[in-house]
């Protein structure tokens, strides 16, 4: 019984160390309040008159008893428990000599989590193994018919037992527990006599009791069934770093190609080819829509601000036949597609006011497209683009008798390696009649 003594006071102090290093801990949140409840037997072992033991009272386990407790884990490993057990020692069933001798205990214990302390998360997740032990008190209460009637003490108690667990859900588990209790110093004998021992733990007290714990808190786990095995935490951070190089990858994807990641890209559809700033902003230095590198390119193809005003304002919406049909008049293409840029939506809306001005006159609309890729492809491309736009001034209210469409195929008259050059023959060209 000593060695019991000593490994509770051993077994507090090193509870108490491992709780104040846990702040370090990565593991995620989990309860750590439980209730125990369980009812069993329980039997004194002593001390017990030498006439009485066989006689009177039997050393068998077969007192009813009942034990509950509270529990309060500092971490996946290591805890306290507030707990208390009833029984009474009753004698043989002799009716000359009926007595039961009541018994109560209540202990504060340390509570070690066996389970993951020595990983039984590693291969299995519903069986646990709990170990406690700690000091408390005791209470005797003699019966009113035993030889020193009515007599009771208070003893200083020394416990230790273990507590195999099987989970039935997050909130629940069932439990079995077996403990030794020593009491320290009783007078009192179980048969309600004088003890004459000296032995420094004379009361010897063993219960094993069945129950449940039932789980408190918000979290999902309970200490009990957290999994901290190394296979379990090297396989969390391993996928967490495998999502953290999964966005970084995202992240630095370059969608427009202009040089510029897309987490970083303001402009995440800048025309292929152009210059970008470091946001990826396509670079416009007289704010007029149109990037300055592709305006290079189209320089011969747009007017003056002096041209537009004399010939457009002065003179309504005549000028823009001899423009039209000059080729000065132009919807302009990205690189295989069909969607007008947004800086041509201009050129249709003149073709459209000079529509409406003049309802007798009608408009060709030929497509084209650049060097790049085969010639059938480019027939078809270059007709879809002139029915785009086609589609585009029907829509803003001009007849469709009075257009018409078709693909005029490569205009190869620009240098076939130059980006900027191709840009200007992806277009939409009007012929007004």
């Amino acid at each position: 019984m000593k060695k019991i003594t000593l490994l509770g006071f051993v077994f507090a102090a090193f509870t108490l160390s491992t709780y104040a290093q846990e702040s370090s801990s990565l593991i995620p949140d989990y309860n750590r309040f439980s209730i125990d409840i369980g009812a069993g037997v329980a039997k004194a072992s002593s001390p017990i008159t030498p006439a009485s033991e066989g006689v009177f009272f039997d050393t068998k386990l077969q007192d009813l008893a009942f034990e509950v407790g509270a529990r309060y884990m500092f971490n996946d490993k290591f805890g306290l428990k507030v707990s208390g057990l009833y029984f009474e020692s009753t004698n043989t069933g002799d009716p000359a000599f009926d007595m039961d001798t009541e018994f109560f205990r209540a202990n504060l214990e340390g509570v070690a989590n066996l389970g993951n302390i020595l990983g039984f998360r590693e291969f299995t997740q519903r069986f646990n193994l709990l170990f406690h032990a700690g000091a408390g008190m005791s209470h005797i209460s003699l019966p009113e018919n035993a030889v020193l009637a009515n007599e009771s003490e208070t003893l200083v108690n020394f416990m230790a037992g273990i507590t195999p667990q099987i989970k039935i859900t997050d909130r629940f588990s069932f439990n079995l527990d077996l403990s030794v209790i020593g009491n320290l110093g009783q007078d009192l004998t179980y048969d309600g006599r004088q003890n004459n021992q000296t032995r420094n733990f004379d009361g010897m007290v063993v219960s094993a009791t069945a129950g449940v714990s039932i789980y408190l808190g918000d979290n999902e786990k309970h200490a009990d069934w957290l999994d901290n095995s190394p296979k379990k935490l090297f396989g969390e951070r391993v996928e967490e770093l495998e999502n953290e190089l999964a966005k970084i990858q995202r992240d630095m994807q370059d969608t427009d190609k202009d040089g510029v990641a897309d987490y970083l890209d303001r402009e995440p559809n800048t025309t292929s080819g152009v210059a970008v700033n470091t946001k990826g902003e396509s670079i416009d230095l007289n704010q007029n829509g149109v990037p300055d590198e592709i305006e290079k390119s189209l320089q011969k193809m747009y007017v003056t601000k002096e041209f537009a005003s004399e010939t457009y304002f002065a003179g309504g919406v005549e000028g823009v036949k001899p423009d039209a049909n000059d080729d000065l008049i132009n919807v302009y293409f990205r690189f295989d597609s069909t969607q007008p840029e947004y800086y041509s939506l201009n050129a249709i809306n003149q073709i459209v006011k000079y529509m409406r001005a003049h309802p007798e006159a009608e408009a060709m609309l030929t497509g084209y497209a650049d060097q790049i890729g085969n010639t059938e492809y480019n027939n078809t491309l270059s007709e879809n683009r002139a029915k785009k736009v086609f589609d585009i001034v029907i829509a803003s209210g001009i007849e469709a008798s009075r257009l018409s469409y078709r693909g005029g195929g490569v205009d190869s008259s620009v240098d076939k390696n130059s980006e900027e050059a191709r840009q200007i023959v992806r277009r939409v060209s009007f012929e007004l009649r």
